[in-house]
């Protein structure tokens, strides 16, 4: 194992009898990399840190890093702790689950280890147990223990040996911010080998009667996370009480509103008997989830607290800004990230630059309109309309104007670049296309009405629709090839899957076209017009529209998946992040759902509209408002 050099502070006094000499203070940075920010942890065997990576100096990308003081006297010891940290690190290093932290690095240093792992914004399980005003909802437990068998099914199916976690527990459960479920500390976890016996390890209360002998199998597993919901629903931890009393304390005893069902469930995981066990984790899965439909509960399953339990509901969820800076007019447009900082326009008739690490003010260029159009980025220079009737050309490091292009209409439509060319649309009717070495006119293409739409630059085409309805598609001498006519304008950009294009329209339909001949596939009716710009994800087209809801239809036919309702109007367009969707209402909030079915994560509550879409970055969630504000968020 490498060492590598690592900066500590003032040595541990033994004689001072203060402890806390040795944690790692605020402002330590490890290997020239990690910088200590917080103790969000402590162990028998040292710290768990916040810290920030500074290999990302532009964003900030937070780790958590786990310390292990090896104070052994005896060298074998001390070598056996050392392997058993290393042994933890190489674990982790072959698991790939979205409920399982991704490890970053590993290094030793005299008699120290560290590991720096994915850092989980949110509580562990105890403490939102904790801190819970009477009980936790049925349906909440019942979504956790899903995903905790979901968890366990990967690790005891994992190839070429399966892994028993061993320690399942409540505090080894992390809440995370989107209110799901990651599973921490695998510092006893194990391969597991038919026969061989192992160490007498776990936690007193949460282990079955085997794991006591050494005899620790995926069904020690089951045990465990039974003793977890059970103290999860009746606030009584087991560590209190004597070992394997459980049928002494019936849940529903304890907590009436508890369904006779899942506390059979649950009954059935803590069996003395392994045999007498689910046999599997996705067993016990499947009976939790017959529970929930038994029960009408699986409705109301979510990745997210009901309002009775532990954690906030995500209309209060209590989001908070990592920053936000203040422009001087409404924001209604969308932000650009390049090279750590972010680029947006303003009503304050400004170009804003702004670190996106922490939204420290850099430069700011003046137009003469307000600016909707969301800038390009293309070899250190910013590309952007404004309603002053310009396309201007200024350095992304500067802010310095290199040159303008001018319309003879103001500029809504947001540029985008290809072959060396610029294509936007504007309101004197006009598609342009502009060299961008030159900043001359390529060609222009005479449209039927204003181009509020962004063009769709794909397969040497260009896509666009305008506020007559008309949507055209050009080549890339300004030829049209052919066009298609809705009802209504279409300000919604176009976006594309495969040889399908999808747009919205204000006669309240969304449509997908095929590329080549323009024919509608399908038409999907929502409850009102849009100007909200699809996104697509895997099977799925998500959209906006002023009936206040955002829609996911099947891309391929055209069916509802789901909707989900707003208290306003939805002009922002949606943006896929990971599993969840992004997007902005003109109730002013930015929402996060599940993309999949729709089930809101959390909520943020600004004081205006947010009418552009939100731009995601290394899990960080950026948008403007006509409060004036740009925001940054952890996903």
């Amino acid at each position: 194992m490498e060492t590598k050099n690592i900066n500590l502070p003032e040595p541990y006094d033994p004689n001072s009898g203060d402890q806390s000499r040795q944690q790692l203070v605020s402002g330590v940075t490890l290997v020239n990399r990690y910088t200590i920010q917080d103790v969000i942890g402590v162990g028998g065997m040292g710290s768990v840190y916040r810290a920030r990576d500074m290999h990302f100096p532009n964003v900030v990308k937070l780790v958590a890093v786990k310390e292990m003081i090896n104070m052994a006297p005896d060298p074998l010891v001390r070598q056996t702790i050392v392997q058993n940290f290393e042994r933890e690190a190489n674990l982790l290093a072959t698991l790939h689950h979205p409920s399982i932290p991704r490890i970053y690095d590993y290094f030793s240093h005299d008699d120290r280890s560290y590991l720096v792992l994915e850092f989980i914004q949110g509580r562990d399980l105890e403490t939102v147990i904790n801190e819970t005003s009477g009980f936790l909802s049925e349906e909440q437990v019942i979504s956790w223990a899903v995903q905790l068998c979901d968890v366990l099914e990967y690790l005891h199916s994992h190839k070429p040996d399966a892994i028993i976690f061993r320690d399942m527990k409540p505090s080894n459960v992390m809440i995370n911010q989107s209110g799901s479920v990651v599973l921490v500390d695998f510092g006893i976890a194990k391969t597991f080998q038919t026969g061989i016996k192992g160490t007498m390890i776990g936690t007193e209360g949460y282990s079955p009667p085997e794991q006591y002998r050494g005899d620790a199998t995926p069904l020690a597993d089951v045990y465990s996370l039974g003793a977890t919901l059970h103290h999860s629903l009746t606030r009584r931890d087991p560590r209190l009480e004597p070992p394997f009393t459980f049928s002494e304390r019936p849940i529903r005893r304890i907590n009436s509103r508890v369904t006779v069902e899942l506390e059979t469930v649950i009954n059935t995981a803590l069996q003395y008997s392994p045999a007498d066990r689910f046999p599997s984790a996705s067993a016990m899965k499947d009976a939790l989830m017959s529970v929930a439909r038994k029960t009408g509960t699986l409705s109301k399953i979510t990745v997210v607290a009901s309002p009775s339990g532990g954690l906030p509901t995500p209309a209060t969820s209590g989001v908070k800004p990592i920053w936000d800076f203040k422009c001087e007019d409404e924001i209604r447009g969308t932000p650009t990230i390049h090279q750590g900082i972010l680029y947006i326009g303003c009503y304050d008739n400004n170009l804003y630059a702004l670190s996106a690490a922490d939204g420290k003010f850099q430069w700011k260029y003046p137009s003469e309109g307000g600016i909707v159009s969301r800038p390009a980025v293309h070899e250190n220079n910013i590309y952007f309309g404004s309603e002053d009737r310009l396309l201007h050309v200024v350095g992304a490091r500067t802010g310095k104007l290199a040159w303008t292009y001018p319309t003879e209409g103001r500029i809504y439509s947001s540029p985008r670049i290809s072959d060396n060319h610029i294509f936007f649309g504007s309101d004197d009717n006009y598609l342009h296309a502009v060299n961008i070495h030159s900043g001359r006119a390529a060609w222009k293409f005479a449209t039927d009405a204003e181009v509020h739409s962004s063009p769709l630059v794909a397969n040497e085409m260009i896509y666009f629709g305008t506020e007559a309805g008309t949507f055209y598609a050009l080549d890339f001498r300004g030829g049209a090839k052919w066009r298609f006519s809705a009802k209504r304008g279409l300000t919604s950009s176009p976006v594309s899957q495969g040889e399908v294009i999808f747009t919205g329209s204000l006669d309240g339909t969304l449509y997908a076209l095929d590329m080549k001949s323009g024919w509608a596939l399908w038409k999907f009716r929502l409850g009102k017009g849009t100007i909200s710009s699809p996104a697509v994800a895997g099977d799925f087209v998500f959209i906006g529209a002023a009936d206040g809801h955002v829609y996911c239809v099947d891309s391929y036919t055209g069916k509802e998946v789901w909707r989900f309702k707003t208290d306003n109007q939805v002009s922002s367009s949606p943006a896929i992040y990971k599993d969840s969707l992004y997007i902005g209402s003109v109730d002013g909030c930015m929402y996060c759902l599940e993309f999949r079915t729709g089930k809101m994560r959390w909520k943020f509550e600004g004081k205006g509209s947010i009418t552009g879409s939100p731009v995601i970055v290394d899990d960080i969630v950026y948008f403007g408002s006509t409060d004036h504000h740009v925001y940054a968020l952890f996903a």
